[in-house]
């Protein structure tokens, strides 16, 4: 839901903002066709959320992964935590870089 834009979630007041600003500076066609978009997103994330949570499952289904994707998964987490977690370090540096 939050990715869909559902009110009240954080989605939502983005692309409400977003979109306001677009009609704001006289963009009304762009701002109709990213509501038909938001509208078509959000019925497939709608959809992945009933599977997940309302279907029932057909089978039990073990998922073993190999070693090096587990590794590869567990330095990518580790790096968006640290990003995430220090956002004006990385910020700065790129600005000083570029």
């Amino acid at each position: 839901a939050l990715m869909a834009g559902v009110p009240p979630f954080i989605g939502f007041y983005s692309k409400l903002f977003i979109l306001q600003q677009v009609v704001s500076e006289g963009y009304v066609i762009l701002a109709i066709i990213a509501v038909i978009f938001a509208v078509i997103s959000a019925y497939y994330y709608l959809q992945i959320i009933k599977t997940m949570y309302f279907d029932d499952a057909d089978k039990d289904i073990v998922v073993s992964a190999p070693i090096d994707l587990k590794v590869v998964l567990s330095i990518n987490g580790a790096l968006i935590l640290i990003i995430g977690l220090m956002p004006s370090y990385w910020m700065n540096l790129s600005v000083s870089l570029f």
